[in-house]
């Protein structure tokens, strides 16, 4: 991972020391030190105390927890704090705070209550940022810079509009090219001057109603909050360019185009909280996402949580083994760090009851406090043997925020679209047979995989069909699926039937689609075998040109017609799904496409052991994790082989308990 120090992985999280006396600091370094912790990142959310009065900063305080933490060899990674303004600079410059959707002008309050395009904003961020920087860039002890939190917050304040208006007239140079490209002339909604544009809210139902407008208005929202961070993040480099500068994604990713808002961080950095109620292939696909954002390149587990979680509806304990677990499953995907929010329970506040490693309780005589300690004695252990190590996929999954904003702004066919489930559905899929899968961007070279996936590719960006044209044409083998070359980058549909130029390499051309209720399935009934499997959420009404049926629909008036096809292209071959199968059917139709095209899972074994490998210079390394709540026995492939955290394996044969990982590698 770009400018890793410590030479081992790292292992810590969120620190809040202002909180607390000397006396508990010390003891916490003695705890931590139990638990092999690091790192540690503070201090987030601390402007006001840093700076209580314009250009006047406190840093003694933080200079001696500083120094405490140095004499314990830990290391720190330093937040810029500007996640959350002080309260005299929203009331002295309250065009900073931000207005919402239905034009209300928030007052201070709430983190991450600032409008990322405030000029006094960024001016006193930056401010800030410089103090630090100068103020630390010798800290021997200093691994990365933090910018912000979490960055989410939409504007609609006058001087966003006034921005918005400004990137519009870049983007399209001239009234005439933007009613072209939002298509005004539908609705009577002819713009004449770039300075009557308003922005898409509530106000005008522009957020519900105007599809190209509110696609163009969520890149805005990317481009400018890009830019808040590089305000930043050039003061930083400047005067320490040695050290990392990132900012932590919110588990929840829609909201910005994180390929875009990353390619400017040193290191992508995630908040990774799952719900209880999630199986193992949905963390591990935002995991595979997170990798996918630099190509590849590992990437850190910013926050997860030691134990329960405050905000969301029902807040279950984790159960022994499972923080664990997941912490390696962060780590199997491509992560160089396991790291937390938080280290000690807060005092009081919002999340006075989020778990921590230490808890109110404030000693080291807790079960979760035991897991950590022999997690961290683990990951101590495993060293720097897997940093920077890559994941090696013969399949890639194509993803695109562009594509998710204009599928889910789009009024129809189904009010149930929800495009990150739906590339969860067939990620399972491969998941599940442990199918080492990259997640790829609409816009990479597709060369080095043997099947590509593209699941509901909505919207045709400019070379992204002739990437996949050539992909089969040389041998490559693609999956498609309903709603599928539909519209170009501004949300107009292409004429020609669907799927646009991609019809050829599909050999067919989609008349029209059903959308079922949730309660409504229909039956794929293969041709070859007669097997039946169910389908459901859209039903496409497909007219085959040089494409051959591989299943029909078994019901409705259209009964008979063809849902799944194969069409030979070139020297490959592509399949096209009409409507959405269930699991049974991908369980087979993925291990019949991995088998033709000679891809292999990276081990073999039962369902609900999850196996991924990542490979550097020390070798390859194989994470098996056992996801079922019973003990499992794994065989594996013949040789010698080493676990690197737990019991060794005998004869070929290792014994996993409940929620129980190994990190092997062979001999």
């Amino acid at each position: 991972m770009k400018g890793q120090k410590i030479k081992e992985l790292y292992f810590g999280g969120d620190y809040n020391p202002d909180q607390w006396d000397e006396a508990t600091i010390r003891k916490d370094m003695e705890y931590f030190k139990k638990c092999h912790i690091n790192y540690v990142a503070l201090p987030v959310f601390s402007w006001a105390k840093l700076e209580p009065e314009e250009g006047v900063y406190n840093f003694e305080w933080l200079d001696k927890i500083l120094d405490i933490l140095w004499e314990n060899k830990i290391y720190v990674c330093l937040a810029t704090s500007t996640a959350a303004q002080p309260e005299w600079m929203s009331k002295k410059y309250p065009e900073i705070m931000p207005v919402d959707n239905n034009g209300l002008k928030r007052t201070h309050g709430m983190r991450n209550f600032y409008c990322v395009n405030s000029e006094k904003y960024r001016e006193r961020a930056a401010a800030l940022a410089e103090q630090m920087a100068l103020r630390y860039k010798d800290y021997p002890g200093l691994v990365a810079w933090h910018v912000a939190n979490e960055y989410s917050t939409f504007c609609h304040c006058e001087n966003c509009e006034k921005k918005f208006r400004a990137w519009l007239k870049k983007k399209y140079g001239t009234t005439e090219e933007l009613n072209k490209r939002w298509n005004t002339s539908f609705w009577g909604r002819t713009v004449y001057d770039f300075d009557t544009i308003m922005l898409p809210t509530e106000r005008n139902d522009d957020d519900r109603f105007f599809p190209a407008k509110q696609l163009d208005y969520q890149r805005f929202v990317t481009d400018t909050t890009e830019e808040c961070f590089l305000n930043e993040a050039g003061v930083l480099r400047r005067i320490t360019p040695d050290i990392p500068v990132f900012s932590n994604i919110s588990g929840f990713i829609k909201k910005l185009n994180q390929f875009q808002l990353t390619r400017n961080m040193d290191i992508v950095g995630w908040d990774n909280y799952p719900s209880p109620k999630d199986d193992a292939a949905f963390p591990a696909l935002k995991h595979d996402i997170m990798r996918g954002l630099k190509d590849g390149a590992s990437y850190m587990v910013a926050e997860q949580s030691p134990n329960q979680q405050n905000w969301q509806p029902y807040n279950k304990l984790k159960r022994p083994g499972e923080a664990r677990l997941l912490a390696y499953q962060g780590i199997a995907h491509g992560a160089d760090s396991s790291l937390y929010f938080q280290m000690r329970q807060s005092v009081g506040g919002q999340e006075k009851f989020h778990g921590a490693i230490i808890s109110h309780a404030g000693t080291d005589d807790t079960r979760i406090f035991r897991e950590f300690e022999q997690l961290g004695a683990e990951l101590h252990q495993l060293g720097g043997q897997i940093l920077d190590a890559r994941t090696n996929a013969d399949v890639g999954i194509l993803f695109d925020w562009d594509n998710w904003w204009a599928l889910e702004l789009c009024s129809g066919p189904t009010k149930d679209m929800d495009y990150l489930l739906q590339v969860a559905h067939y990620y399972r899929a491969f998941h599940k047979q442990n199918i080492a899968v990259d997640i790829v961007k609409f816009t990479s070279d597709l060369d080095s995989y043997k099947v590509v996936v593209a699941p509901l590719a909505y919207m045709i960006k400019p070379g992204f069909a002739e990437r996949l044209t050539k992909f089969v044409e040389n041998g490559g083998t693609l999956i498609g699926t309903y709603m599928t070359g539909i519209a170009d980058e501004t949300d107009r549909c292409i004429f020609g039937a669907y799927p646009g130029p991609l019809r050829n390499v599909f050999g067919l051309w989609v008349e029209e689609t059903d959308a079922l209720y949730p309660e409504e399935t229909n039956q794929i009934i293969m041709n070859k075998n007669k097997e039946v499997y169910s389908c459901s959420f859209l039903c496409d009404r497909l007219r085959l040109e040089n494409a051959k049926a591989l299943g029909t629909y078994g019901s409705d008036f259209y009964a008979g017609e063809p849902c799944v096809t194969v069409n030979e292209y070139g020297k490959g071959k592509a399949y096209y799904l009409g409507t959405q199968p269930d699991e049974a059917f991908l369980k087979i139709f993925v291990h019949k496409v991995c088998e033709e095209t000679d891809v292999h899972p990276v081990l073999q074994v039962e369902e609900g052991i999850e196996v991924t490998s990542r490979e550097n210079e020390n070798g390859k390394f194989y994470f098996v994790m056992n996801h079922n709540a019973e003990e499992k026995q794994i065989v594996l492939p013949e040789g010698k082989w080493e676990n690197l955290i737990g019991a060794q394996p005998e004869n070929e044969k290792l014994i996993l308990k409940a929620r129980d990982v190994a990190v092997l590698k062979r001999l």
